[in-house]
């Protein structure tokens, strides 16, 4: 059998993704691999499938129990026999699977690395004993001092070689920066691994960071409209994991909280039940979700500051391993940086301290921004990213600037004349002459003190935070953090540079690229899998993905054939589940007078992120022609907006896409005496940002009419 044809079979796809191909066959060729791919690229698949193919046992350490069980489960639903040993299992349940790997029944065993090479363990002779093949080393950075999660236990596969020096190893992990790559190679020792390195890129997941002001009112009208969707909360103390999921359980969410602290059968349970989406919202410690397989996560939110970019990035991509869109939503304030200062610190080791403490601030960088998020993460992992991503919160905003000279003077001139010697706090209080006794009563004899009395508090702090990632002012590295005037202070202060700070900004909806599916057929197939689950005693993902439910509810398979062309469905599941998905169909499809849709979908291959498709093209052939015949039909631009519940301001954007490609006159969407005068606005200030040009032309000219006229001046370089 050929890996393409064990991938069909066993995973129901028809095409490799990322760099899958390239890893199995240098797996399969006998040779040490590390892969770096991101949460929902993957990885498992460069393991499993060699797994199939190759004669004998393949090994796979693994850190948490519950990812053993959860991969355990959803290969034996796929027809390949794998089986863990770990603490949770009874003396004759490890007898059975001990049984079971002498006859040569197991083709992956799931191990921990404390039970492979714990003290006064036998495994590792046992092991040496039977046909093994392959050994996979998963979530690898937990071996190396400077990855974001590192583990003691890890440091046991060091031995790896030496008692298998033969045996092929995979290491692979979702996040490691260079440094972690290095040592994980150097402690492995592995000989001349072939080093694969996907993209970074999550493309469907959103990332929006917000200040950390009310954020419990954020966080409800956040969860408003995700009632039904399943998502993981990230607290940093085991203490606000229970009172905020009290919270929202008072609110009436179905909540639950997750630490490291708790009983080990209260996690178990808490986490078992929102694995088979009975409970909706785990609140949770980074104890909780390494490994977590969970395909339907539909959010990650954090209330607080994470301690690094490779534990965020983690921790965002459990959202959205589907492929459907997500979204990732961070509340930051500078207090938490302050307060993980503190936690940074290794005692003893001021070099790893060093490293923990720039990775801090690179994670305060990241909150702070005014440029494309996605562009950051990508540069940070050492890949290119374009400045516009289209799906973060500062690239879904217009951003409303004015001319903030004087209150940059006035921040840079409070700075100096407390001699850069107190942080954001005392600095606010003293520009807004506070009355407070903790304003030393020399600073108020000080020409610039109230000179900042006109502005609120939160302003200044946003004013403040701004003028530091703009670099006017820069913040110390020291245990209490204090405000220093940086090289470009000066020819501010001098009146000689102008300042441009954020007034306001305004979020434009994002186009929603989902194809229309039949809702109540969704619903009914998602029944259909949760009563096949429950009866398999397994989550609801691992019988097939939200993904797969949704093909089938756009493209209404009718027979076992069209059921093939659905992604997830190899030969196993086929034939185990195929007729029971069937059923609702032909009952919806009879019941609404539809018929099968499978000839408008592509030939079956594995869904690929946006990063991999080309997604302004698949935009203009998809929602926006649907725009077009739409309007060519008669309908109005509102009456089109409310029937496929969009804005009016998306399909007026869709509508001019059609100007500049000639496909529509100008003059059906805009006055021809408009023209003239909004092409002089573009011309003048250009059409990067339309909030600009909105602000120069008036209430009379809409959004809509501007984005036309861009069209048309630009539709010789269609």
């Amino acid at each position: 059998m050929t890996p393409i044809q064990a991938l069909q079979k066993y995973f129901g796809y028809s095409e490799f993704r990322h760099q899958q191909e390239a890893i199995i066959e240098h797996v399969l060729n006998g040779q040490d691999v590390l892969t770096l791919m991101p949460t929902g690229g993957g990885k498992s698949l460069c393991y499993q499938l060699p797994a199939v193919l190759m004669d004998g046992l393949t090994i796979v350490i693994s850190p948490l129990i519950a990812l053993m069980k959860d991969q355990v489960d959803s290969l034996n639903v796929n027809g390949i026999s794998a089986a863990f040993l770990n603490s949770s299992q009874s003396p004759d349940e490890q007898q059975r699977i001990t049984d079971r790997l002498k006859n040569n029944q197991i083709k992956l065993l799931y191990l921990a690395p404390e039970r492979l090479f714990g003290s006064g363990s036998n495994l590792i002779n046992f092991l040496k004993s039977l046909p093994v093949c392959l050994i996979a080393i998963d979530e690898a950075h937990c071996i190396s001092h400077w990855g974001h999660d590192f583990r003691p236990e890890y440091l046991m596969l060091a031995g790896l070689k030496n008692e298998f020096p033969k045996i092929p190893v995979i290491a692979l992990t979702a996040t490691a920066d260079q440094l972690t790559r290095k040592d994980i190679l150097d402690k492995l020792n592995l000989k001349n691994p072939a080093q694969f390195v996907s993209s970074f890129n999550r493309a469907n997941i959103t990332y929006r960071v917000a200040p950390k002001k009310n954020s419990f009112d954020q966080l409800l009208n956040f969860l408003e409209d995700r009632k039904e969707d399943s998502g993981i909360i990230y607290c940093l103390s085991r203490k606000s994991t229970e009172a905020l999921a009290a919270d929202l359980k008072s609110e009436g969410y179905a909540a639950e909280a997750y630490h490291a602290g708790m009983e080990h059968g209260d996690k178990a349970r808490n986490q078992e039940a929102f694995l088979r989406d009975d409970v909706k919202i785990i609140v949770a410690t980074i104890a909780f979700g390494m490994g977590i397989n969970k395909s339907n996560v539909r959010y990650v939110v954090h209330v607080d500051l994470p301690k690094n970019i490779e534990g965020y990035y983690q921790e965002t991509g459990r959202a959205g391993r589907d492929g459907l869109p997500s979204d990732a939503l961070l509340f930051y304030s500078y207090g938490d940086a302050t307060k993980l200062k503190g936690f940074a610190s290794v005692p003893g080791n001021e070099e790893q301290s060093a490293i923990m403490l720039k990775k801090l601030d690179d994670m305060v960088k990241y909150s702070q921004l005014q440029t494309c998020r996605r562009q950051y993460l990508m540069q940070y992992f050492d890949e290119e990213f374009p400045d516009n991503c289209g799906s973060c919160d500062i690239c879904l905003s217009e951003y409303e600037k004015f001319d903030a000279t004087l209150i940059a003077q006035k921040a840079l001139s409070a700075v100096y004349r407390l001699k850069e010697r107190f942080g954001n706090t005392y600095v606010i209080d003293f520009l807004r002459g506070s009355k407070s006794e903790k304003i030393r009563e020399e600073h108020k004899q000080l020409k610039t003190y109230g000179v900042g009395a006109d502005i609120s508090r939160a302003d200044w702090f946003r004013y403040i935070r701004e003028l530091v990632t703009l670099g006017y002012l820069r913040v110390s590295d020291d245990e209490y953090p204090v405000l220093k005037l940086t090289a470009k202070s000066d020819a501010v202060l001098k009146g000689l540079e102008k300042v441009e700070l954020i007034a306001s900004q305004t979020i434009e909806e994002r186009e929603q690229e989902i194809i229309p599916y039949e809702a109540g057929l969704l619903n009914d197939l998602k029944l259909v899998r949760r009563d096949i689950a429950i009866n398999e005693n397994v989550p609801a993902y691992i019988i097939l993905s939200d993904a797969a439910l949704l093909e089938m509810a756009t493209y209404l398979p009718e027979t076992l054939d069209e059921l093939r062309q659905i992604s997830g469905f190899g030969d196993v599941k086929l034939a185990r589940y195929g007729r029971e998905f069937l059923i609702p169909v032909k009952n919806y499809c009879v019941k609404h007078s539809l018929s099968s849709r499978i000839k408008q979908k592509s030939p079956k291959r594995e869904r690929k992120t946006r990063a991999e498709r080309t997604p302004t093209k698949r935009r203009g052939s998809d929602t926006k022609s649907e725009t077009f015949t739409l309007y060519r039909s008669g309908k109005t631009v509102e009456s089109i907006a409310a029937e496929r519940s969009l804005s009016p301001m998306t399909i007026e954007s869709h509508l001019s896409h059609f100007v500049q490609t000639g496909e529509m006159d100008i003059l059906e969407l805009v006055k021809e005496e408009k023209i003239p005068v909004i092409q002089d606005a573009i011309e003048s200030y250009g059409y990067e940002r339309l909030a600009p040009l909105k602000e120069v032309l008036g209430d009379n000219y809409t959004y809509g009419e501007i984005k036309a006229v861009i069209g048309w001046m630009n539709r010789d370089n269609n």
